[in-house]
């Protein structure tokens, strides 16, 4: 029996809404291979990391790593996600977990044990993220995939390690309708923009308050700009962005929501109505799990 905590299927309510932003030549000059359209590698295709199945020596400051390609990916979709079950980086090449172990003897990852039944997590080190941000290519300035590392809010780490499981289903997704998924984007990366933009006039001011200086239609339209969903005056953002080129070469956007059993009243409406792509993570059961209420639209998969 699949453990209930698992997301076992999705399914999009509203989540047809074209967010186009126009077209894009991508930084190959529009080619597109096998292995760039495959979801497991969007996050090192613009590292200079080994690709293959041997390890090659790899300097960072005064340390030197031997990676190989599956340990690389596993670095740097830990790094885009900040958070992730380790269940989920198994590589069936590697039963042992070899791969996972050695990156923890080394010191660029470490597990995070949440007790009781939850499976473990892993998160990136200091260490681990400098290997990723010092192996970047020259070209990717524009658009760079954001990495991560530490825990942040021990509190939802539940709900954030779903995040790259829900990515992994809505990816393949995309990739099987002739799409190349180019980088994801976290709520992190999408709220400090926002956030820079509401401060801007108070940037140079060294005697401001703090408060942000934008009115309604200020914020409706950067929100419109970013396509993003903007009602009951607020603007909404989605757990996890992926930014894509369809088969014809446009450059689009799918917004994913990881829906849990917290989701009542007003937030769980808001999730509704987002025209985010909602997956939904099942309760761990217990007393009352009956009487959940979930956005009208989800439905419970264990």
């Amino acid at each position: 029996m699949r453990d209930a905590r698992d997301i076992d299927d999705a399914r999009q309510f509203d989540g047809g809404l074209d967010r186009s932003r126009g077209s894009r030549v991508g930084q190959d000059g529009g080619r597109r291979d096998e292995q760039s359209r495959d979801h497991r590698d969007v996050a090192s295709r613009d590292l200079d990391l080994p690709r293959g199945q041997e390890r090659e020596l790899i300097r960072v400051r005064d340390r030197t790593y031997e990676l190989n390609g599956p340990q690389s990916r596993t670095l740097a979709n830990i790094g885009a996600f900040r958070v992730v079950r380790t269940e989920d980086l198994r590589d069936p090449s590697d039963p042992g977990d070899r791969g996972l172990r050695y990156l923890r003897d080394e010191g660029l990852i470490r597990t995070v044990s949440l007790g009781g039944r939850t499976r473990d997590v892993v998160v990136l080190t200091r260490e681990g993220r400098d290997v990723l941000e010092a192996r970047r290519l020259p070209h990717a300035s524009e658009s760079r995939q954001a990495f991560y590392d530490g825990l942040r809010k021990p509190r939802e780490v539940r709900h954030d390690a779903a995040l790259y499981r829900a990515y992994r289903r809505a990816a393949e997704r995309l990739r099987n309708q002739g799409a190349d998924v180019r980088r994801v984007v976290l709520d992190y990366e999408l709220k400090r923009e926002y956030q820079t933009f509401l401060q801007e006039g108070n940037r140079y001011q060294p005697g401001s308050d703090g408060r942000p200086r934008r009115d309604d239609e200020e914020v409706e339209r950067w929100a419109r700009d970013h396509h993003l969903p903007y009602f009951d005056d607020q603007v909404h953002f989605p757990d996890v962005r992926i930014e894509y080129d369809d088969r014809d070469g446009h450059h689009r956007v799918e917004d994913i929501e990881v829906v849990t059993p917290n989701y009542r009243g007003a937030h769980g409406a808001s999730a509704a109505r987002s025209g985010f792509t909602c997956y939904f993570l099942a309760s761990s059961g217990g007393p009352g799990r009956g009487e959940t209420r979930y956005p009208k639209g989800t439905e419970e998969f264990l």
